[in-house]
C-alpha cells in the first residue's frame, strides 16, 4: 500500500500528464448527484474506496481523456501511472477542483455547498447546479476550495458566521487523504487480468469492456481495433452504428463463429 494522497496532489499529478487512462477504461458515466455524493461522503469523512494505478516505464499507443478533459503530455520522462480502479472517484474530482484545463465539452455541472442546510448524516449537503439555480447567499462554490484567489472571492461578501463555516469546509477537503495501491509491471497481460479481475469484484463490465481487457498485449488492443472499423463504417454511411460497440461486437461474432452469444465472445476464466 501506497501512502495515501491529497485531494490537490492527485490533481496535481493529473494535470502534469503523471496519472492517464488508459485505452480500455469505461467512458466516465457519473451522473452530477452521484459527484455531489462523493463530496458529501468526504466532506463527512467517510471512506471512499481505494485508487488502484498501474506504473510502467512503456506508454500506450491508445489513451483516453479523462472525463471532459484531454491530459497533457508528461512534463517529465517515464514512468506514468495508469488508473486501473477509482477512474470515476478521479473524473470527479479533477473536474471539480482542476482550474488549469478547459474542458471539451459543456456538459459539466458545478457542484455547490449549501451553507445553510441544516447537518445530516444520511442527507446530502452539495448540489449539481445549474447558473440559474444558484443563490450565493446559500450555495458556496465547491471549485473555489484550492484556488485561493477565488476562495477569497467568494468569501469576501459572507458574514462571519458562515465564512467559519466555509473556512471548516476548505480544511476538511484539504486534509482529506485517500488510500491508494500502485502496481508496477511491463507485463501487459498481468494488467488485463487485474483490471478484469477488480471489475469483477465490482461494477461489471459489458462484453465489449471485458474482452477488450481480456485479449489486451502488447501485439492487440481491441479498442484500436474497433476504432479503426468505427472509420470504416462511417465511410459506407453508417454512422447510427458507431455508438454501438456491442452490437459490433456480435456482429463480428457472428461472421467468425456464426454465434453472437457471450459464451462465444469471452473466455472462460
Amino acid at each position: 500500500m501506497s501512502d495515501p494522497i491529497s485531494i490537490k496532489k492527485l490533481i496535481e499529478r493529473i494535470s502534469s500528464g503523471d496519472i492517464r487512462i488508459p485505452a480500455f477504461q469505461r467512458d466516465f458515466v457519473w451522473e452530477p448527484d452521484q459527484v455531489s455524493f462523493l463530496l458529501d461522503s468526504i466532506y463527512k469523512e467517510f471512506p471512499i474506496g481505494t485508487i488502484i494505478l498501474w506504473k510502467t516505464d512503456n506508454r500506450l499507443n491508445s489513451e483516453k481523456k479523462l472525463g471532459f478533459f484531454n491530459l497533457p503530455e508528461p512534463q517529465k520522462d517515464y514512468p506514468v501511472n495508469y488508473v486501473l480502479d477509482g477512474q470515476q472517484r478521479l473524473t470527479c474530482l479533477f473536474s471539480v477542483f482542476q482550474t488549469e484545463l478547459a474542458p471539451t465539452s459543456n456538459e459539466w455541472i458545478d457542484i455547490y455547498f449549501d451553507m445553510t442546510s441544516q447537518e445530516n448524516v444520511q442527507e446530502s449537503l452539495f448540489l449539481a447546479l445549474d447558473d440559474s439555480e444558484v443563490d450565493l447567499t446559500r450555495h458556496f462554490p465547491v471549485k473555489t476550495l484550492f484556488d485561493s484567489v477565488e476562495y477569497r472571492k467568494a468569501t469576501n461578501s459572507l458574514p462571519e458566521g458562515l465564512v467559519v463555516k466555509i473556512d471548516a469546509l476548505q480544511d476538511k477537503f484539504k486534509s482529506y487523504l485517500i488510500p491508494n495501491e500502485t502496481f508496477e509491471t511491463d507485463d501487459r497481460n498481468k494488467v488485463a487480468i487485474v483490471f478484469e479481475r477488480i471489475n469483477r469484484a465490482g461494477t461489471e463490465l459489458n462484453i465489449f469492456e471485458l474482452l477488450a481487457a481480456w485479449s489486451w498485449s502488447d501485439q492487440f488492443d481491441l479498442v484500436d481495433k474497433f476504432d479503426e472499423l468505427q472509420e470504416k463504417i462511417i465511410d459506407h454511411g453508417f454512422d447510427e452504428l458507431c455508438n454501438d460497440r456491442d452490437l459490433q461486437l456480435r456482429i463480428c461474432a457472428g461472421i467468425i463463429t456464426g454465434e453472437t452469444t457471450p459464451n462465444i465472445m469471452v473466455p472462460k476464466i
